[in-house]
């Protein structure tokens, strides 16, 4: 069996990824939901083997051998450098056996406005300094959110922007900005020292792949705070709950100071979601969170319970509750009342504004 073909397949029919595990038919995720390959028979392990092994390094197969898993991302397309999109990947061992999960980037970088996303995210692209969040489930478009915000940079401005990732995901076109793209394990040995590096490499705008832990988080406020403009991801389902997450992930002697830093730079949230469409495909709702004197103050209060009722009550100046964005979905027919109903996390709030 040829990774190739799967790969062709994975790109042919739209999916989302492509999952190769033991005993099963190679799985393909279309639209949010998994369809096994019809005309295929369960994988045996040496196919997955033989697959694995045909598209990594020598050395990235002895950090398989040793660590059990491996993250990466390659080119895939006629000439090998992306023509097609790019594919990142999970190698990784269950019940003793290889398998790989195999994660779609198409080669375009959409606009904010191809992606349906609310033209409040523009703004953020505008912003020269301060602390942005894209926060959401895994598989729900974060990375491709923060791609079109930080291509949008590229195509208007002159700046050094520079992203440390886990992998490397996204390559942006040329455009008006350089982009140095650091990647875990080829440009860098860890987090902390690539961080710790990022002030004396002039950055004017840092895409930090992901906040993993109370390190990450501090290093990518300090930033923020030394007058450069921040962007990364959390796996968190709201606004509020990214505030407390990342308060929270830290010693309570050390929280107040954190909430009072959070309070001066976070300029926006964007929580969201990809929901299936009655016709086919997917679309995201976003909450919007919106950085104002309101906000910060209820951070550096302690009082993160009110933000909801913030976001609600300043729709004026671009904010927009996840009820809000679903019920707007739902009356210009793109999803159904169950599927907003399912996503939605005060479901009597929803009901009233569509009713």
């Amino acid at each position: 069996m040829d990774i190739k073909e799967l790969l062709n397949l994975t790109v042919k029919n739209k999916a989302s990824d492509l999952h190769l595990l033991v005993g099963i038919a190679p799985t393909l995720r279309i639209d949010g939901v998994l369809h096994q390959l019809a005309n295929y028979q369960p994988l045996r392990n040496e196919e997955i083997e033989a697959m694995v092994f045909s598209i990594i390094s020598p050395h990235q197969k002895q950090l398989l051998l040793a660590n059990k898993e491996l993250d990466f991302s390659f080119g895939f397309g006629k000439d090998a450098k992306g023509s097609e999109g790019r594919f990142r990947v999970n190698i990784y061992y269950q019940r003793g056996y290889l398998s790989g999960a195999f994660r779609y980037l198409e080669p375009t970088i959409r606009t904010v406005e191809e992606l349906r996303l609310p033209k409040i995210c523009n703004s953020f692209s505008s912003l020269k300094q301060g602390f942005v969040l894209v926060t959401g489930p895994t598989g729900h478009g974060k990375s491709t959110t923060l791609a079109a915000m930080i291509n949008q940079i590229n195509q208007s401005r002159a700046a050094h922007i520079l992203t440390i990732e886990d992998p490397i995901e996204y390559v942006y076109p040329l455009g008006k900005s350089i982009i140095s793209q650091r990647e875990m394990g080829l440009d860098s040995h860890s987090w902390s020292y690539a961080l710790r590096s990022a002030l004396r490499e002039d950055p004017d705008v840092v895409l930090i792949g992901e906040m993993r832990d109370p390190e990450t988080i501090s290093s990518a406020i300090t930033i923020a705070e030394t007058g450069h403009l921040v962007f990364s991801t959390l796996h968190t389902n709201s606004a509020s709950q990214t505030i407390d997450r990342i308060i929270d992930s830290f010693p309570p002697g050390q929280q107040s100071q954190v909430r009072i830093q959070l309070a001066a730079t976070l300029k926006g949230i964007i929580s969201q979601r990809l929901l299936p469409q009655i016709n086919g495909g997917r679309v995201p709702a976003a909450e919007v969170l919106i950085g104002n004197n309101a906000v910060s103050t209820n951070i550096r209060d302690g009082k993160t319970h009110l933000i909801d009722s913030i976001i609600e009550t300043s729709q004026e100046i671009g904010m927009i509750s996840l009820e809000s964005s679903l019920s707007s979905l739902v009356m210009t027919g793109s999803i159904s009342l169950e599927t907003a109903k399912s996503y939605a996390t005060r479901p009597d709030d929803l009901l009233r504004m569509i009713v």
